[in-house]
């Protein structure tokens, strides 16, 4: 009847008790506060860094009140239907004091907690009357128990109705502390390091990692902010990201590198299992894109919030998947699903967004939420950059990967680490004969490279040639990749793709990665060769370097989704010249891309499958056009297209459809197409 929460189930400081029903027996009940109050008391060896002794004399409180439980318990006595009334009002309170003492002992929430202070402390006293209400409602003259134990009761009652529960004021100095540094920081003082130790300290934030899982919580809580569309504490939260960012950079000199590799350990096994999913079940069943905040209705399907709640609005009250009738119009938050698709999206580089709308995190991220924000980083980007000009070898390590984080998802961090002048020293680290510095610091400039000013930034200080020998001879292969994606960010600036792909060994060094890399250095390879072929001059040297055949062992051996996607794409471009098609046909590739086009669930990998198929028949000839009409399945893949697909998908498959109606009417005629490719060579692709 207890029902387990962990702090994944819920936010922080929402209490999402259940009223247990009239019919439960009081035996049933007795049960259920035995298990409530023990695990209450489990928190007797859990560390406080606030609220010491509100939690301290909660806790001793409800220890009285389970040896009562456990004493009636023993007994086997017959308990009257008149004590549910009282146990039913206590497991109700009980199941919040479990909530409130879980989310003040919760590691990654201190400094949070420290300015809820008040409230907590409030909540505490709520709580703790709720108790003695409860008690005063029970019947204890009824209950055959021992005199010691009905004095316990009423000790417990007398305590909990007069108890002072007050904010501690020791909280409050802290609380008083930190808001004096944010407001200096909002008016562009840099404050002393002495201030900002002493706070951290007192809620107990005495790492690198400690702070960074502070900022990862409260990241978290913008989101739901953002995603709830209220936003009230945004600004706040904001400010207190900035507060511990700058803190994380400037105090903690140290990386916990042990913490931080279990971290990284639990997050590339939370990507094994989203690899195993299909990640089209992250897209909502009514607008077909990611959804942002996944909810799940009573019929157990999941929707996204927005689109659910349009249907409703609607009138609508039935489930747009299965059709049933809807119980209620209850929407409760599908938190696993949304974790697994935010993790999906910070290991893939995807930003979240709808269709037609710019992302919310995005357009957030382009200007900060508050001035505070805003000047602590502004202060941190200087110290970072004169860290990686001068600082020591794992100073600069150290600045490197603080870069690295901050320019991760958001623009205006970018714009301030790339004004302070963080570009130059960064490609200097590039040539660090410390693996975990050239890594961080290639990683760094990727994330800059996504900004405007920074991809100037980096061919104006000369830094392809450095870029480009990370992509040959990096020291680890996440460095390697790194600079495969840095290339496609750069690229996608026409000028910079002539540059790149004049550049010796530039090309030759993704199709090297293509072929001997990791599933991620091979995306980015794939997706970094794109970028160039954007710039037909650049077809013949990506042809000339082999990089067809290890497509096509791609497309033949990866089960990754979006790896396929990106392949197809390539070939896409490829095939629309003749000497492209003519590479793609004689790797004996032609069944292998119906294949896909028949086969995969995931749409984009369709059309560029379709897009392929044309352009082959365009500019392979009349030999191609009857292979394909050979194939009895390929007509109802098209078809499916024109109904299922996008606007260009359709187009396509119309195009090729009329190709293969067309070559069916007049094949008894002689209908010919110059052919581009030998008809041996043609041959090896019927089975």
């Amino acid at each position: 009847m207890s029902k387990h929460f962990d702090n994944t189930d819920r936010r922080i400081l929402k209490f999402p008790a259940v009223n247990p029903c009239q019919s439960v027996p009081p035996a049933t009940l007795l049960a259920s506060l035995i298990i409530l109050s023990g695990k209450i008391l489990d928190f007797q060896s859990k560390s406080f860094a606030t609220q010491k002794r509100n939690c301290r004399e909660t806790i001793r409180q409800v220890s009285l009140l389970h040896i009562f439980f456990e004493e009636l318990c023993a007994g086997e006595r017959v308990l009257s239907d008149s004590v549910a009334v009282s146990f039913s009002e206590l497991h109700l309170t009980l199941q919040k004091i479990r909530f409130l003492l879980e989310d003040c002992s919760r590691d990654g929430a201190r400094l949070w907690m420290l300015t809820k202070c008040e409230f907590l402390a409030t909540q505490f006293w709520i709580l703790i009357r709720a108790v003695s209400t409860a008690l005063d409602v029970l019947p204890l003259s009824l209950i055959e128990v021992e005199d010691e134990v009905k004095e316990v009761v009423e000790l417990v009652r007398r305590q909990s109705r007069k108890a002072r529960f007050e904010l501690d004021r020791s909280d409050g100095n802290a609380k008083k502390m930190l808001l004096s540094i944010l407001d200096q920081f909002e008016k562009r003082v840099e404050p002393d390091s002495g201030d900002l130790k002493r706070v951290l300290d007192y809620v107990g934030i005495r790492s690198w990692s400690e702070c960074n899982n502070e900022i990862k919580f409260l990241e978290e809580e913008i989101a739901f902010e953002c995603s709830d569309c209220v936003g009230r504490e945004v600004p706040f939260l904001s400010s207190l990201v900035g507060f511990l960012s700058y803190s994380r950079g400037v105090i903690f000199e140290t990386l916990d590198t042990r913490n931080l590799d279990e971290t990284q350990g639990d997050f590339r096994s939370n990507m094994q299992v989203i690899n195993c999913l299909n990640t089209e079940d992250f897209r909502c069943p009514i607008s077909l894109e990611v959804m942002l905040d996944p909810v799940i209705i009573s019929t157990g399907q999941t929707y996204d919030r927005a689109s659910i709640q349009k249907w409703l609005k609607g009138g609508n009250l039935l489930c747009p998947k299965t059709g049933e009738k809807l119980t209620n119009t209850d929407l409760v938050p599908n938190l696993v699903l949304r974790k697994l698709i935010r993790n999906f999206c910070a290991y893939n580089g995807v930003c979240l967004g709808r269709m037609g709308k710019q992302s919310s995190d995005i357009t957030r991220t382009t200007v900060p939420d508050s001035q505070v924000a805003s000047e602590s980083m502004k202060f941190l980007s200087i110290f970072l950059t004169t860290r990686l000009a001068f600082g020591t070898s794992e100073q600069r390590n150290k600045a490197a990967y603080e870069t690295r984080l901050l320019a991760k998802s958001n623009i205006f961090n970018r714009s301030c680490l790339i004004n302070a002048g963080a570009v130059p020293p960064l490609l200097n680290l590039l040539c660090s004969t410390g693996s975990c510095t050239q890594e961080n610091a290639v990683a760094a400039l990727l994330k800059l490279s996504k900004y405007g000013t920074g991809k100037r930034l980096i061919v104006e200080c000369r830094g392809l040639t450095p870029i480009l020998d990370v992509l040959k001879h990096g020291l680890t292969w996440e460095a390697r990749q790194s600079a495969a994606a840095t290339i496609f960010y750069l690229s996608s600036v026409k000028e910079y793709r002539k540059l790149i792909g004049e550049a010796p060994d530039a090309i030759q060094g993704l199709v090297d990665l293509m072929k001997e890399g990791t599933p991620c250095g091979k995306k980015n390879a794939v997706v970094a060769i794109f970028g160039l072929l954007l710039l037909p001059k650049n077809h013949h040297r990506v042809l000339e370097a082999g990089t067809v055949p290890l497509l096509i062992d791609i497309l033949a051996s990866s089960e990754k989704v979006e790896l396929l996607s990106d392949t197809l794409a390539v070939i896409s471009l490829l095939a629309e010249s003749t000497e492209g098609a003519f590479a793609i046909l004689s790797s004996k590739s032609l069944n292998l891309i119906t294949g896909i086009l028949q086969s995969s669930t995931y749409q984009t990998a369709k059309e560029y499958c379709v897009s392929t198929l044309l352009a082959l028949c365009i500019n392979g000839g009349a030999e191609v056009v009857a292979l394909l009409a050979k194939n009895q399945t390929l007509m109802a893949s098209l078809f499916s297209l024109l109904t299922e697909g996008t606007a260009n998908a359709g187009k396509k498959s119309r195009a090729l459809i009329k190709i293969l109606h067309s070559f069916h009417e007049t094949r008894s005629s002689g209908w010919i197409i110059s052919s581009a490719v030998p008809c041996h060579e043609l041959a090896i692709h019927e089975r």
